[in-house]
């Protein structure tokens, strides 16, 4: 039996009870995979995430209403996502034959900035940084490696209610967005043409996965967007993955896997934001980090403020949080991703000031 907790575009929050456990459990489910759910009702959930005790969401997900018949079939949209197994959905992708959209997504992005993401919680930094820089259009392109429901993201959700975020693409097998796109190539075609972004952020939905090995991660497969973006006339933007709060070694000071990011998957020009770090002592050992992989013979690194998106964010009600840390305890690792999102909406105002001279 079930109780409903909260409500957001695509997804219910409930509290369960699972078998005889003395205690509710929280869940999730998804009214256009299982239908609608309401309190009362009993359910079939999937509960392997929380057994293993995987952090991102701590829930259980709906698989199936007793009762119900599930969502009513959209004869719309031909291609599959999360295809080939029980819960396949049919989406109508940008790209479909004789669609709306297919002769609007265009072969460029006419030098638009696509900020990469290592981290779905760097969004919230990344997109008030962006607005706060004076982006009228923020679009944020999910892609595969990680959840593959945008829905589950009460990030997205937030940020949208706070007139931070204007729209949502989801690429690859992720979906659920404003607009489906096959790959992240149409997907970042998308943002530009078809939803006209300013700044494009891009980057895994929320729950990525690492290994502690160089190549085992998903946020350095997600780093591929960046050679998406330059093949297709966009201008890269990479937000670090850098902190001094993290227990694990490898991600100190400079993420390990932004490292090999930077020099071993971005092969475009990209520009790094680094941001500006009051305690001189962490902007040392950052810059030398830095330094020492021999970023700056391939890429352009640019000291950016970060602190007018973490200023906005916090003006709008909107508290980021990373692995159970916030900016008051890990300060450089929100001010990077919102450095990042201000350097790509300067990047949008020069090209404006050049255009009107």
């Amino acid at each position: 039996m079930l109780d409903v907790l909260t409500e957001r575009p695509g997804a219910v929050e409930l509290s369960v009870h699972v078998d005889d456990e003395p205690t509710p459990s929280r869940a999730i489910a998804y009214p256009g995979m299982v239908g609608s759910v309401a309190a009362g009702d009993r359910v079939l959930v999937n509960t392997t995430a929380v057994a293993l005790g995987l952090g991102t969401g701590g829930l259980h997900f709906v698989v199936a209403v007793e009762g119900s018949a599930g969502p009513p079939f959209s004869p719309s949209g031909r291609v599959m996502k999360l295809r080939y197994t029980p819960q396949q959905v049919n989406v109508s992708v940008v790209e479909e034959a004789g669609g709306p959209y297919r002769d609007r997504a265009g072969e460029g992005l006419d030098g638009a900035p696509v900020v990469w993401l290592p981290l779905h919680s760097m969004l919230g930094p990344a997109a008030a940084g962006a607005r706060a820089a004076g982006a009228a259009s923020i679009i944020y392109v999910m892609t595969a490696g990680a959840a593959l429901p945008c829905p589950l993201s009460r990030l997205i959700d937030a940020l949208r209610r706070a007139d931070l975020l204007d729209g949502v693409v989801t690429a690859g097998q992720a979906f659920g967005g404003d607009l489906e796109a096959v790959s992240t190539f149409s997907g970042l075609l998308a943002a530009r043409q078809v939803l006209r972004a300013d700044v494009i952020l891009v980057g895994d939905g929320p729950g990525n996965t690492g290994t502690g090995t160089t190549w085992g991660a998903t946020d350095v497969e997600s780093a591929m967007a960046m050679n998406a973006a330059g093949i297709l006339g966009g201008r890269p933007v990479a937000a670090l993955r850098a902190g001094f709060g993290d227990a694990r070694e490898r991600h100190r000071v400079l993420s390990h896997h932004t490292v090999t990011a930077l020099t071993r998957v971005a092969l475009v020009p990209v520009h790094v934001a680094v941001p500006v770090i009051e305690d001189e002592a962490q902007r040392r050992l950052l810059w030398e980090a830095l330094r020492a992989t021999g970023l700056e013979q391939h890429h352009q690194l640019v000291e950016v403020n970060g602190r007018p998106g973490l200023d906005l964010l916090a003006e709008r009600g909107i508290e980021p949080e990373s692995m159970g840390r916030g900016p008051g305890d890990d300060p450089a690792f929100f001010l990077a991703p919102a450095a990042a999102g201000v350097l790509a909406a300067r990047m949008v105002a020069a090209d404006r000031a050049w255009k009107q001279d």
